[in-house]
């Protein structure tokens, strides 16, 4: 018999799982109706496997209630202002938005707790959760910025599944993010406010690239660090890195509060706790015979039970 599993808290940063789940399963999948329901069988696989194979005890799935929060727009207007729609709003095609409506239907059912919370991004919802978590954490991502919440004492690490997938994600620790990036574990956020990530529209420090921002917060621990360095005119500080860090003070003074996920934000009520079950079984075969997810849905269901 298998031994019950440890108690540890899966968060799921699900636009990311069903953005990838819509380009990387065929859009020949559809309905019987033929509306495409490709993200939604894919985002079950992916729960599938991941119940089965990290075997969580709970598990919340983070919802986008806003994709660009005002507050951010207001310290950098430039971000992601490129995915903004001619009419307002993220650009999203066409035959995903339906199938975000069906997923969220469907992990009701399940009895899977998902939500996002008005005025965040899903990655301040997952920050929050993995902070207050007593409990392990593994952040199912395939976002990079969320490296930042890695924490080998509090056990938070992040399950990346942008290189290999969900079923061969790497594991993120603090080792990981040193090995990759030449930085102390923690310190993924300020090396990203140096660098700058052009998919978010974040210019980052002018001529400061991967190996600089690593060098310096090496060097200095952190963005603070390398500020009071700057501003006490550390003689160790290469001239050109000087330069650059002094003509980019206004960046630096507000992009932390952009890059960084908020980790504070109010929750609602809710249980976490993984069901082995359906909440609502009646409603799932109702889901089931509309959108064709027969397959799937046993997949989970199978996973749940076994995981119980």
């Amino acid at each position: 018999m298998t031994p019950p599993a440890a108690p540890r808290l899966m968060v799921l940063d699900t636009p990311s799982l069903y953005f990838r789940a819509f380009y990387g399963v065929p859009d020949s999948v559809v309905a019987p109706d033929g509306s495409p329901v490709n993200a939604v069988r894919g985002l079950l696989d992916f729960v599938a496997r991941l119940v089965t194979d990290r075997r969580p005890t709970h598990l919340v799935a983070a919802m986008d209630a806003d994709w660009r929060p005002a507050f951010r727009v207001a310290a950098i207007p430039s971000y992601k202002a490129h995915r903004l729609a001619p009419e307002g709003g993220e650009v999203v095609p066409d035959a995903l938005s339906p199938q975000v409506l069906v997923i969220e239907e469907v992990l009701d059912a399940l009895g899977i707790v998902h939500f996002g919370v008005e005025g965040y991004e899903a990655d301040d919802v997952l920050g929050t959760l993995a902070t207050r978590s007593e409990l392990p954490v593994d952040v199912v991502t395939g976002d990079r910025d969320l490296f930042q919440l890695v924490d080998d004492e509090r056990g938070v690490r992040i399950i990346y599944t942008a290189a290999r997938g969900v079923g061969r994600a790497d594991v993120i620790d603090e080792a990981a993010v040193t090995a990759r990036y030449g930085i102390p574990g923690r310190a993924y956020a300020d090396f990203a406010t140096l660098r700058g990530d052009p998919s978010d529209g974040l210019p980052g420090v002018s001529g400061v690239g991967d190996k600089t921002a690593a060098a310096l917060i090496t060097r200095y621990g952190s963005l603070d660090g390398i500020m009071a360095a700057l501003d006490a005119g550390d003689a160790a500080m290469p001239s050109g890195a000087r330069l650059k860090l002094d003509a980019a003070r206004d960046y630096l003074a507000v992009a932390p509060m952009v890059v960084k996920v908020a980790c504070d934000v109010q929750l609602p009520q809710y249980d976490d706790v993984l069901p082995t079950a359906p909440r609502d079984p009646a409603r799932l075969i109702e889901l089931s015979e509309r959108w064709g997810l027969d397959s799937p849905l046993n997949r989970v269901l199978t996973a749940l039970r076994a995981n119980g």
